[in-house]
């Protein structure tokens, strides 16, 4: 009887074992690393005389190897961030007469603002090699986040966040790689909230990356 019972132990135990480190292998990133990233609404392609709007990102990144198909990899990247902006209203007439208390909206959002959006951000990349060295990069992300002022274009609270990039990652060292790219990124909060004209950005990113054993 001892004996069964010990033996059952055991078994138990090492199928806890085996288990807890399944566990820890999924949830174990294959790299970690951050990005930085400037963007602002006055370029070539989103240039809205109505308003300047610009941030500066910091993203913490985690990677996940996806797999391969043909030849290109796949990873998904979780990567919380914290987004300091900076925002003025140029064009009053935006808020129109109509609204409730227009003029002292058009007195609050013309005047410079400066934000913060704190998100979760979950991309989906796709690596093509190019060297043995040099990768060319693309990534699609949509995340959720928080905004901590009104403006007139949107509502202070719960926002989506959208980016699309392209860029290309060069290995460095034996695990550290570096990053390079550009985005196209969008905040908007899909109308849970009035106002919802969001923001469009174009903007250039530098990364980190380094490979846990």
């Amino acid at each position: 009887m001892k004996k069964n019972l010990i033996l059952l132990s055991f078994l138990f135990f090492i199928n806890t074992t085996f288990s807890q480190e399944k566990k820890k292998s999924i949830l174990k990133p294959a790299k970690i690393g951050f990005l930085y990233n400037f963007g602002t609404n006055e370029n070539f392609i989103f240039n809205d005389v109505d308003y300047t709007y610009a941030t500066n990102t910091l993203k913490a990144q985690a990677f996940y190897n996806l797999g391969t198909w043909k030849n290109l990899n796949f990873e998904l990247i979780v990567q919380p961030q914290v987004q300091f902006l900076k925002h003025q209203l140029i064009n009053e007439s935006f808020v129109l007469e109509t609204e409730e208390n227009y003029v002292e909206k058009r007195a609050e959002f013309t005047k410079p603002k400066t934000m913060n959006l704190y998100g979760l951000e979950f991309g989906f990349a796709v690596k093509k090699r190019l060297t043995d060295k040099l990768d060319f990069q693309g990534t699609v992300s949509l995340g959720f986040s928080y905004i901590d002022t009104r403006t007139e274009r949107i509502a202070k609270g719960f926002t989506f966040i959208e980016n699309f990039s392209v860029g290309f990652s060069r290995q460095i060292f034996t695990n550290s790689f570096m990053y390079l790219g550009t985005n196209f990124g969008h905040v908007s909060n899909l109308n849970f909230q009035q106002p919802n004209n969001g923001y469009n950005i174009l903007g250039l990113e530098i990364g980190y990356s380094y490979i846990l054993n």
